[in-house]
């Protein structure tokens, strides 16, 4: 049967029939009905593949880590699977499937690669990791290109949605000495701009306090604090009397750590996190951090990119943050 078959039997045009088949919002409900009704019933289904073919879309967004850096995150992070999920979700309001890959990105053409394959309508990056440079290029060329990660300094080589993370990072060192810490250590490492700029921040704080910052415990995000310990490194670190970490899952090994030594949090040793995953408002004690509100960040991140596919230039968003103080500082 074909789309000309049903036109005759429902008393519409091949068009109609077309529209109605695939939701358009200017067919009748009634209509949309009994089109849906005939084709059932002969078993006709629209081959999408086709479809998509002749309009020149997949209808799937390619959701991409890149895993350059040292401290690469786990795609099960539970920073990354929030915020999958919430783009996961925004794709499926707008009937889009997601198409997601973390690569080692060996061959730097591996974003350019992505972008000419024609398997995606448009690409979203999360984490700029040591790859600025294939950012830049592809995204001088290729529109629908949406990164998450560091807004300062993308200039506009590429739409970059973010939130502050300098300010992040005073935030939660400012939070600190205001509790009259001294010697105030920042767990994490500094290889990708977000990172960077969150240890910028630290720095920023102690430096307006002219108070001297504390060491630098060198965590990758990587880290799984289920897995293992940091009392060591803390060991060597034995004055350290606040902490200031990269992120939540860091953070709660540090807490393990200072619990491990002997020590309580936040009395010895208050620890402040970041992002505000779902597990830090669970653990004992509730973890004050700094919270990225994933929701509102993957809406703009779609929005962009659609209106990006739809031809409009737009620029960088760099969303705001907040501290959220609960139990561990």
């Amino acid at each position: 049967m074909k789309l000309a078959d049903i036109a005759e039997l429902a008393g519409v045009t091949a068009a109609t029939v077309s529209r109605a088949l695939s939701g358009h919002a200017q067919i009748s409900l009634e209509t949309r009905r009994k089109v849906m009704e005939i084709a059932n019933n002969h078993g006709f289904r629209v081959n999408q593949a086709a479809r998509n073919l002749r309009l020149g879309r997949t209808q799937s967004i390619g959701v991409v880590i890149p895993l350059g850096h040292e401290s690469a995150q786990r795609v099960s992070d539970p920073f990354y699977t929030a915020l999958i999920g919430h783009l996961m979700d925004g794709l499926a309001q707008r009937e889009h499937a997601m198409l997601l890959s973390a690569v080692n990105p060996h061959d730097p053409d591996w974003l350019d690669n992505l972008a000419r394959s024609g398997r995606v309508d448009g690409i979203i990056v999360l984490c700029q990791s040591d790859q600025e440079a294939a950012l830049r290029l592809v995204g001088r060329s290729y529109m629908p290109l949406i990164v998450w990660g560091e807004t300062a300094g993308v200039d506009g080589n590429y739409c970059c949605v973010g939130t502050d993370n300098h300010m992040g990072g005073r935030l939660a060192t400012e939070h600190l000495l205001q509790l009259g810490k001294r010697r105030i250590a920042f767990a994490g490492m500094t290889d990708i701009p977000e990172l960077a700029a969150r240890h910028a921040g630290y720095l920023q704080a102690h430096q307006e306090c002219g108070i001297s910052p504390g060491p630098q415990i060198a965590v990758p995000l990587s880290f799984d604090p289920r897995l293992n310990s940091l009392e060591g490194a803390l060991a060597t670190s034995s004055d350290v009397d606040a902490v200031v970490a990269a992120s939540d899952v860091i953070a709660m090994g540090v807490i393990r750590a200072i619990v491990e030594s002997g020590r309580r949090v936040p009395d010895d040793v208050p620890v402040v996190g970041y992002d505000d995953v779902t597990l830090a408002a669970h653990i004992m004690p509730a973890l004050t951090t700094i919270r990225q509100d994933l929701s509102a960040a993957a809406q703009v991140m779609l929005d962009l990119l659609f209106r990006r596919m739809a031809g409009e230039a737009t620029g960088s968003v760099c969303l705001p943050l907040d501290m959220v103080r609960r139990q561990s500082a």
